[in-house]
């Protein structure tokens, strides 16, 4: 949709935080003592850097695994 309306995503940005459920989070997501939650702040952008989507997600930590590749631009270090 977004490429649609003429703003094609062109570099997402994840942050990823591991913090204390608030309690409306632990009763959603059925957790049981002392669970923490993984917290992503998604950003999308598109053409000249603007940002075209924000996404808050909030997951049951001890369900996921994450994981991240990178490529090195410039060459990559030892």
């Amino acid at each position: 949709l977004l490429t649609d309306l003429g703003h094609p995503p062109r570099r997402s940005t994840d942050r990823v935080s591991a913090r204390v459920p608030t309690q409306r989070q632990y009763q959603a997501l059925h957790l049981t003592s002392s669970m923490p939650v993984l917290r992503t702040l998604r950003v999308v952008h598109s053409d000249d850097d603007r940002p075209v989507e924000v996404t808050v997600m909030v997951k049951a930590g001890h369900l996921y695994e994450l994981q991240y590749e990178f490529t090195g631009e410039g060459g990559e270090e030892a």
